[in-house]
């Protein structure tokens, strides 16, 4: 049962970090990377579809993104559904291709981008706080119920512990990384 409870935690945890590192992937940093438009949707025949769905995204050089649409019909779309996004991109077309340059960071941006990827690094600290909360409550649950003992019961808490902070630390690493590529110039 404790294992079983141990597990499901580092299983939540690593869910969490994993989570963390996609919503960073997100945050623009100065270098182009196709992963940077996959939260835009585009209007396909009336219903809201992922860019990577109706479109080809690669990397034209450092600064440059260049997406291929498969039906040439939604090219007008696709450079619309851009435009709108708040990613303060300027699509240009040129026939069946896209470029979207990425202008350069201005320090003020990227100081302000820090800010932002600290906030989701703290919310990620939380979540792991959440599931070691979580895990502890239902250790506590096992030893009033009298199916483990309080020994058993701290063993496991330092254990959870742990791990918590190995999944924090982690966490702060991604952080770091995160930081050192936006401050880049």
């Amino acid at each position: 049962m404790i294992d079983d409870i141990i597990k499901d935690s580092k299983v939540r945890m690593e869910k969490s970090v994993d989570a963390l590192r996609n919503q960073l992937t997100k945050v623009r940093t100065g270098r182009a990377h196709p992963s940077l438009l996959d939260g835009i949707m585009v209007s396909y025949y009336g219903a809201d579809t992922p860019l990577r769905q109706v479109a080809n995204v690669s990397i034209d050089d450092a600064r440059t993104l260049a997406i291929t649409v498969f039906d040439k019909s939604l090219t007008a779309a696709v450079e619309k559904a851009i435009m709108a996004s708040d990613l303060g991109l300027n699509p240009m077309s040129a026939g069946t291709v896209i470029r979207v340059p990425l202008p350069a960071l201005t320090e003020e941006r990227r100081k302000s981008l820090v800010k932002l990827v600290r906030g989701e690094a703290e919310n990620g600290r939380v979540a792991v706080r959440n599931i070691r909360r979580d895990a502890n409550a239902d250790l506590k649950t096992l030893q009033k119920d009298k199916e483990i003992s309080e020994d058993d019961e701290r063993r496991a808490t330092d254990e959870i512990q742990k791990i918590t902070d190995v999944f924090v630390k982690k966490i702060d690493e991604v952080l770091a990384e995160k930081e050192k590529e936006l401050m880049e110039v």
